[in-house]
């Protein structure tokens, strides 16, 4: 059951396509401090997650509905504690990164 939400959390479409060189620019920075096994605090506009870094992002091109192509980079994040669940996290909303270490 776990596998299927992930392959249909990762087929899901951004919420933001980003099409600026600028925008495009921070998330690849973003990218670079995702190293695979990092545990990161992410902070968005509305909120703040922590957790293990599953595997590095990927910037991805992406097109909306109306056949606009954009880019974006999906991350997940493993849960630190085992009952917690993995979160998702597009890296057009994140305004923060911070290292905590490596699991």
């Amino acid at each position: 059951m776990q596998g299927s939400h992930q392959e249909t959390r990762m087929s899901q479409q951004p919420p933001t396509l980003v099409t600026s060189r600028d925008a495009v620019a921070k998330i690849e920075h973003w990218i670079t401090l995702l190293d695979d096994e990092a545990i990161v605090r992410v902070t968005r506009d509305s909120d703040v997650v922590e957790g293990v870094v599953a595997v590095r992002p990927t910037i991805e091109a992406f097109r909306n509905d109306a056949g606009e192509e954009g880019h974006n980079a999906l991350l997940r994040l493993d849960a630190v504690e085992p009952r917690q669940t993995p979160q998702y996290v597009w890296l057009s909303d994140v305004r923060d990164i911070e290292r905590l270490g490596t699991d």
